[in-house]
C-alpha cells in the first residue's frame, strides 16, 4: 500500500517528493560547522553533581566546623586519646564522600542506559542521536510519546497533536501545523511530524527546569527537612550550655587550664549529632546503589523517601500488568460483511500509521497489507478519543473511510453488538470495533452514524510476575488501583486473573468533583475507559484523602498522572515523555522490581527514623549534663575520650548496621515529633541517672585520683543506660541484632578488664560499692525508660 503523508515511506513506483515536501535535514558539513560554533544541545547530563561538590557538601558543614575547631584545641592541650573524636569524624566524612561518589557513578551509568535518543533527519536519512548531539537547525522527527528536547518550528505534521500541559498548564492537546512553535518539554499524544530546532542547550524553554529537576540532590524531603529543623534547635541549645560549661570549668573551679579545657570540650563534643546527617546521606546513597543493581534509575533522590510512604499504587494495565505485545485471536464480521474484504481493510489500516501502538501492531502482524490500497487521509489514535481512522483509495477506484477503536465509544449505548463485546470482555479479552464511517475524518464527530462491520478480538499477554507483585502490595497494606483506558469489564477480568479482586468501574460514570470522585475511588479497585486527564484527577482525588500515591505507566496517556503522583514510576521501554517526568525508571521493564523499590524506600526511612533517636538521646543528655554541671558548679565528669568510646559503642557502630538493615514498615509522617518524643525522655533519664551516680561518687571517693574514680563510675552508668536505649531501639530482636548489642557490651567489658585499655581510656573502677551502685542506678533508669517510652507511645501517638 502506498501512503501519501509527510515523512512516510513512499511507494517505489511513485515519483519521490521534492525536497520542499520532505526536507533532507542538515548535511555532515553543516553539522560540523554548528558544532564548531558551539550551537549544540549541551544541557548538563543527569546527576551532574561533581566530585568537588560532593566533597564540599560532606566536609563544609556547620557541625564539622565546630568539631574541627574543638579537635585542633584538643590536639594542643590534651593527650591523643582525647582527640579520637576528630579522627572518627574524618573517617565518617570519608565514608560519606565515597558512598555518594559511588551513587553518582551508578546514577550516571544508568542515566546513559535510559537516555532517550531522538530521531534526527540528516542528509535525507533518519538517524538516532544522543540528546546532546542535536545541533541548531536539526530536523527532528517525532511521534506518539516522544518529547520535544529542544525548541523549534514545526516543519511537517500528519495529525500531529502535542500536549503542552507540563509547561502551560493547559490540559487539551494542541494541533500543530507547519510553521507552529514546538516547545521543549512538550510531548506528542497523537500523529507524527518533524520540527526544526531553533533554540538548543540552555537557551531552550525547558532546559533550566530540566537541569534543576534532574540534579543529584539530597534535599527537599520531609526527612532531611526534619533533621535540619532538629539541628537548628540543637545549635541554639548548644550555645548557652557550652558557654556555661566553659565558664564553669575555667573560672568557677579554677582548675588546671589544660584539664579544664579538655573537660569543657568533652562536654561540648557529644552535643553535636554530627553522625546523623552523615548516616542519612550514606543511607540514601546506598539506596541508590542497591536500586541501581536492580536496573532502577532513581532520577530524584528523595523519591526513595517517598516510596517508603506510599500507601496507594495506581497501575496502568497495558505494559504494567500485561506485556506490551498482543495477539489477534479472532475476527468476527458483523452485518453480513465479507471477511476477505475486512482483512484488506485491517491490513490497510495497519499500514496507515507509521508508529503503531500495541493493538495496531498485532493487527499488522495478523493481516498483511494490500498493495492496491492507498491511504489519502488518516486520523491518528488518541487516548482521549479512543479510536483512530483512515480514508483509502481502493484498488478499483472506490474510496472508503474506516474507524478502529473502542466499541463502547463508537457505538450507541443500546447497540446489540455491545452485548457480544461485553461477553468477550468478561473473559479478559480486548475487543476493537471496525466501523465504516460516513463522515470525513476532519468532521468534529467522525464516528457519528458509523456502521459496525467487525469485531477484532485480541488476547493480552499477562506479565508472569504481576500476580506476585500485587500479592506483595496486599501483604504490605498498599492498596492497588488499576486505571486503564480499556473497557472496564475487560480490565476487571485481567485483574481478577492476577488475583486483584474488586469492583470494576467505568470511569465515564465517575463524578467530576474531587470529593465525590475520591469516595468512588475508595470503593472501587479497577477503572476502565479512563482518559489521561481523568487519570490525573483520580490521583489528585486520592491525594485529597491524605493518600501517598505512586503511579506506574509506560504510555503517553500516563504522563499527566505520573507528574501529579507523589512518586512516578515509568517503564524503561515506555515513551520518552513518561521517562522524563517519572522519579524512578524501571530500565528492565520488570513490574516485579516494584516491591524491591518500595522495600528500599522503607528500609532507608524506617531505619533513619530508628537511629535518629539514638543520636538525639545523646544530644539531649549531653546538653542536660552540661546544664547540671553548671548549676552544681562541679567538674565536668568526662573527658572527650570517654564520650568517644561511649558514642562509638552505643551509637556509631550500631547505628551504621541498623541503618542498613531490612525494614518493611511503611514510613509514617511527622518525623521530628516521632523522633523527639522518645529522644527527650531517653536523654532526660540518661542525664539524671549519670549525674546522680556522679554525685554519689563525689561523696564516696576522696583524695588523689578521686576524680578519675568518679568519672569511671559515671561512665559505667551512662554506658549501661545508653545500652538499654540501644536495646530498645534494636527491637524486634533477631539473631544479628542481639549479637550486635551483645558485642558492644563485650567491647566495653574489655576496656574495663584490659589494663592497657584502662590506661588509654582512663577508666578504672575503684572498690566494689560504687561500681555496684552505678549498676543499680542504671537498672532503675532502665526500668524508667521502659515505662516512659510506653507511656509516651500511648500518650502522644503520631
Amino acid at each position: 500500500m502506498s501512503h501519501i503523508r509527510a515523512g512516510a515511506e513512499l511507494d517505489p513506483a511513485r515519483p519521490a517528493p521534492s525536497p520542499r515536501t520532505r526536507p533532507a535535514g542538515l548535511g555532515p558539513a553543516e553539522v560540523a560547522e554548528r558544532v564548531a560554533r558551539g550551537q549544540v544541545n549541551d544541557v548538563p547530563v543527569r546527576s551532574s553533581r561533581s566530585l568537588g561538590e560532593i566533597v564540599r557538601a560532606n566536609v563544609l558543614t556547620r557541625f564539622n566546623a565546630i568539631i574541627g575547631v574543638l579537635w585542633l584545641i584538643m590536639l594542643c592541650v590534651a593527650p591523643i586519646q582525647d582527640s579520637l573524636f576528630g579522627f572518627v569524624i574524618l573517617a565518617n566524612t570519608a565514608i560519606g564522600i565515597v558512598q555518594e561518589w559511588r551513587a553518582k557513578q551508578t546514577l550516571d551509568s544508568l542515566a546513559v542506559i535510559g537516555e532517550a535518543r531522538p530521531t534526527v533527519r540528516r542528509d535525507g536519512v533518519a538517524v538516532q542521536v544522543a540528546t546532546h548531539e542535536i545541533v541548531l537547525d536539526d530536523l527532528i522527527e517525532i511521534g506518539p510519546g516522544d518529547k520535544a528536547v529542544v525548541d523549534g518550528v514545526c516543519a511537517e505534521a500528519d495529525g500531529l497533536e502535542i500536549d503542552e500541559s507540563l509547561l502551560t498548564g493547559e490540559a487539551d492537546p494542541v494541533v500543530k501545523r507547519p510553521g507552529d512553535q514546538v516547545m521543549s518539554g512538550s510531548f506528542v499524544v497523537a500523529g507524527s511530524g518533524a520540527f526544526q530546532a531553533t533554540r538548543v542547550g540552555r537557551e531552550a524553554y525547558a532546559a533550566q527546569l530540566a537541569e534543576e529537576a534532574s540534579r543529584f540532590t539530597l534535599v527537599h524531603s520531609e526527612l532531611r527537612g526534619g533533621i535540619s529543623t532538629i539541628l537548628k534547635y540543637v545549635t541554639w541549645m548548644m550555645l548557652p550550655a557550652a558557654a556555661g560549661l566553659v565558664v564553669t570549668q575555667l573560672v568557677v573551679k579554677n582548675n588546671d587550664l589544660k584539664d579544664a579545657v579538655a573537660r569543657a570540650v568533652g562536654g561540648i563534643v557529644p552535643m553535636v549529632p554530627e553522625g546523623l546527617v552523615l548516616l542519612t546521606s550514606v543511607a540514601f546513597a546506598i539506596g541508590v546503589i542497591r536500586l541501581g543493581r536492580r536496573q532502577c534509575l532513581v532520577q530524584e533522590l528523595p523519591a526513595i523517601e517517598g516510596l517508603a510512604r506510599v500507601d496507594t499504587v495506581c497501575l496502568d494495565k497495558t505494559g504494567t500488568l500485561t506485556e506490551g505485545g498482543m495477539d489477534v485471536t479472532e475476527l468476527r464480521p458483523l452485518n453480513g460483511a465479507d471477511e476477505t474484504y475486512l482483512r484488506k481493510v485491517l491490513g490497510a489500516l495497519g499500514e496507515s500509521d507509521p508508529r503503531p501502538n500495541a493493538s495496531l501492531q498485532a493487527i499488522i502482524d495478523a493481516f498483511p497489507d494490500s498493495e492496491e490500497w492507498r491511504c489519502v487521509e488518516s486520523l491518528p489514535f488518541s487516548s482521549a478519543r479512543k479510536y483512530s481512522g483512515a480514508a483509502f483509495s481502493e484498488g478499483d477506484g472506490e474510496t472508503s473511510t474506516w474507524l478502529l477503536g473502542a466499541p463502547d465509544v463508537l457505538l450507541a449505548p443500546d447497540d446489540p453488538v455491545l452485548a457480544e463485546t461485553g461477553r468477550l470482555n468478561e473473559r479478559g479479552l480486548r475487543v476493537l470495533l471496525l466501523a465504516r464511517a460516513h463522515r470525513d475524518l476532519d468532521d468534529p464527530e467522525p464516528a457519528r452514524g458509523a456502521r459496525a462491520t467487525a469485531l477484532v478480538v485480541l488476547e493480552q499477554r499477562l506479565r508472569p510476575d504481576a500476580s506476585d507483585t500485587l500479592r506483595y502490595f496486599a501483604e504490605q497494606n498498599v492498596r492497588a488501583k488499576v486505571l486503564s483506558g480499556d473497557n472496564a469489564v475487560s480490565v476487571g477480568a485481567v485483574a481478577a486473573k492476577l488475583g486483584l479482586e474488586g469492583k470494576a468501574v467505568d470511569a465515564r460514570r465517575l463524578p467530576a468533583d474531587l470529593p465525590a470522585m475520591a469516595e468512588a475511588l475508595d470503593t472501587g479497585t479497577v477503572f476502565g475507559r479512563v482518559t489521561p486527564q481523568q487519570k490525573r484527577d483520580m490521583v489528585d482525588a486520592l491525594q485529597s484523602r491524605g493518600r501517598t500515591v505512586a503511579m506506574t505507566g509506560d504510555g503517553v496517556n500516563d504522563v499527566l498522572a505520573l507528574k501529579s503522583a507523589d512518586i512516578g514510576v515509568a517503564m524503561g521501554s515506555g515513551s520518552e515523555a513518561t521517562r522524563a517526568v517519572a522519579q524512578i525508571v524501571l530500565l528492565d521493564n520488570s513490574f516485579a522490581s516494584l516491591p524491591s523499590v518500595v522495600a528500599e524506600g522503607r528500609r532507608v526511612i524506617g531505619n533513619i527514623t530508628r537511629v535518629a533517636t539514638l543520636f538525639l538521646v545523646k544530644t539531649v543528655y549531653s546538653v542536660l549534663l552540661a546544664v547540671l554541671v553548671v548549676c552544681a558548679r562541679v567538674e565536668y565528669p568526662f573527658l572527650p575520650r570517654h564520650l568517644t568510646l561511649l558514642s562509638t559503642l552505643t551509637i556509631g557502630v550500631p547505628a551504621f548496621f541498623l541503618a542498613l538493615a531490612p525494614n518493611t514498615e511503611r514510613a509514617r509522617p511527622h518525623f521530628v515529633r516521632r523522633v523527639m518524643r522518645y529522644a527527650v525522655p531517653g536523654g532526660v533519664v540518661a542525664a539524671a541517672a549519670t549525674f546522680l551516680t556522679y554525685l554519689l561518687a563525689r561523696h564516696h571517693y576522696s583524695g588523689p585520683g578521686a576524680l578519675d574514680a568518679e568519672t569511671s563510675a559515671a561512665t559505667l552508668t551512662l554506658f549501661l543506660v545508653s545500652m538499654w536505649v540501644l536495646a530498645i531501639i534494636a527491637r524486634p530482636y533477631t539473631w544479628w541484632r542481639v549479637t550486635l548489642v551483645a558485642s558492644m557490651g563485650v567491647a566495653f567489658l574489655l576496656v574495663l578488664a584490659v589494663p592497657a585499655l584502662q590506661d588509654f581510656f582512663a577508666l578504672k573502677l575503684v572498690g566494689v560499692t560504687m561500681p555496684w551502685a552505678a549498676v543499680g542506678v542504671a537498672a532503675v533508669a532502665a526500668g524508667a525508660l521502659e515505662y516512659l517510652w510506653r507511656w509516651v507511645g500511648r500518650r502522644f501517638p503520631v
